[in-house]
């Protein structure tokens, strides 16, 4: 009884190694250090740096892009510059067309005025401003208190084209006496002297209007009665005072 035991127990021993030696040939398994087989292990996990992500690829910037937007800006803004310089050149042509159509009918029509300031007081007054208007609009004005306008004995105070028809002229001097002697008290005097006149400038004619600041003559007129401004008008045509220059 106790050898059948014993033979049972070696039999089992025996099958115990048969098993394990074929178990440790078959494919895909290999003992380890712990025990495990190599197939049961998982593959082993990529490692990723903790709190860091992976950074995407940046784009290549698209510097030509932009710098062919920027040239198609500035040479648009160059062509309506262009545009706006042809269009400035195009109105000074005809403005200048007009001026030039304008002088030309105005040699050939119209008519023209030339004005003259003539100084024949004597040395009893000093003109001390004098202004002239012509239609009611200045045409010249000046001061000199010192007496610098005595000096002055013939000046031109206007000249220029008129439309044709009825004209006023009008001059307003201030005078200041220069009495001396037994006369000395004027010097006191400052009075104004005005006088107006009127005059036809017909078509195709130039008129002259000779202003003359004079004297009246009579013992009994007054120191401030005597001045006197008196015009002197004469109109001719245009032709003959081109010819005459």
């Amino acid at each position: 009884m106790k050898t059948m035991r014993r033979r049972g127990i070696g039999a089992l021993f025996l099958a115990g190694l048969v098993l394990a030696g074929t178990l440790g040939a078959a494919p895909g398994f290999a003992a380890d250090d712990t025990g495990g087989a190599a197939g049961d292990e998982a593959p082993a996990a990529a490692h990723v740096p903790t709190g860091e992500s992976a950074a995407a690829p940046e784009a290549a910037p698209a510097e030509d892009g932009d710098q062919g937007e920027q040239f198609d800006k500035e040479l648009l803004t160059i062509e309506e510059q262009v545009h706006s310089l042809k269009e400035q050149v195009f109105r000074s042509k005809a403005t200048l067309q007009l001026l030039k159509e304008i002088v030309v009918q105005a040699s050939s029509a119209g008519s023209r005025a030339t004005i003259w300031h003539v100084n024949k007081l004597g040395r009893g007054y000093t003109i001390e401003s004098v202004a002239y208007y012509l239609d009611g609009q200045g045409k010249f004005s000046k001061a000199d208190p010192k007496g610098g306008l005595d000096e002055m004995d013939e000046f031109k105070v206007f000249e220029g084209a008129l439309p044709p028809g009825q004209h006023n002229l009008t001059v307003n001097m201030q005078l200041r006496g220069n009495g001396f002697g037994i006369f000395s008290y004027v010097k006191d005097y400052t009075f104004n002297v005005q006088a107006s006149t009127a005059f036809n400038a017909e078509e195709g004619k130039s008129c002259t209007v000779r202003v003359v600041a004079d004297e009246r003559k009579g013992i009994g007129r007054s120191f401030v009665e005597r001045p006197n401004v008196r015009f002197e008008t004469q109109c001719i045509r245009l032709t003959d005072s081109e010819s005459a220059e």
